[in-house]
């Protein structure tokens, strides 16, 4: 199937991924933007998005194509109670693989800044070298609005995401109680803040088997040094002034002690996330013994997605290698 040629408004306008089309890019009309009207290719050559969008395509058709594919996290009555819960779903992007159903599962996370969800670079693609690496994907795509603790929102989004699957753990042909998270920026917190207090132990699910964290904010301590939140803003995250926060689970580093082996993949010239973010994780991680693996390339900025065509090209397969090396 050869996608390079197509536009991206073809692409998503595929009947065939109605159900999740709209949620490329959660909350942004891609239909209004210049690219809309551009192929795959002339995107890639343009350095439009990082990533291979193509391979992403072709692994959200062929779900599609299953029929099995889309799951909603919440019910028309709660989204009704709601509305920023309309649209969380879990994509189920399977591997080939018949090993996979042996291996954990990965919950994948986009990025987005809690005002998008980046499925388009940081969903799909990602979920397609996952496949191949022989791991089951589920991509969560979570809530985005809201005006009052955003984060307790999240967590409850992947509690349903992770209770949904366990379900289903024999049809999805996983293993329920077994999941690695995998995140970027915004969705590489939430996947940290997963791992405290607010997280699986206050829903009483499994601890991940292990967690990758992809150019995330980690302290809200040292956004803080760029970044001074307004009392709207902080009351849309934390429901609490961003202050208060930062002496909460919401500090990462100083909460680390329910994590598992972590592996962070950042670049040093990342212009909207300081490495430092994940630099002050892995010294946590290794102050509480806990296995880290921190990998920060020279060059790349914010958003490689799946590396493709970079220096961090390949971050997948060493992140897969480096937990089942613990596990041998």
């Amino acid at each position: 199937m050869m996608l390079e040629e197509n536009t991206l408004g073809e692409l998503l306008s595929n009947p065939k991924i109605r159900l999740i089309a709209k949620d490329a890019i959660r909350n942004m009309d891609l239909s209004k933007e210049e690219f809309w009207n551009k192929t795959l290719k002339q995107m890639k050559e343009e350095h439009i998005f990082y990533g291979e969008i193509s391979n992403g395509f072709r692994c959200l058709y062929k779900a599609a194509d299953s029929g099995d594919w889309y799951y909603p996290l919440y019910s028309e009555e709660e989204c009704a109670q709601d509305e920023a819960r309309r649209g969380v779903n879990i994509i189920r992007l399977p591997s080939d693989d018949p090993k996979a159903d042996e291996r954990p599962f990965i919950l994948l996370v986009p990025g987005g800044g809690f005002v998008n969800v980046w499925s388009l670079t940081e969903g799909w693609p990602v979920a397609d070298q996952f496949n191949r690496l022989g791991y089951h994907v589920f991509v969560l795509t979570y809530q985005v609005d809201g005006d009052h603790k955003l984060l307790e929102k999240n967590m409850g989004d992947f509690a349903r995401a992770l209770k949904l699957i366990r379900e289903k753990a024999e049809h999805f042909h996983v293993q329920g109680d077994r999941y690695i998270t995998c995140g970027f920026s915004a969705g590489g917190y939430l996947i940290c803040l997963w791992n405290t207090k607010m997280g699986y132990p206050a829903f009483g699910l499994p601890k991940p088997q292990a967690c990758f964290p992809v150019y995330p904010e980690t302290s809200i301590k040292e956004t803080m040094k760029v970044w001074q939140a307004d009392e709207e803003d902080a009351m849309s995250l934390w429901g609490c002034s961003q202050e208060e926060a930062a002496r909460k689970e919401y500090e990462i580093p100083e909460h680390a002690e329910g994590f598992p082996p972590c592996a962070l993949f950042a670049t040093a010239t990342d212009e909207l996330v300081n490495p430092e973010h994940s630099r002050l994780l892995a010294k946590a991680l290794e102050k509480l013994s806990i296995p880290c693996r921190l990998e920060i390339g020279p060059e790349g900025g914010h958003g490689f997605a799946d590396g493709t065509g970079m220096c961090m090209e390949g971050w997948t397969e060493r992140a897969a290698r480096w937990v089942q090396s613990m596990n041998n």
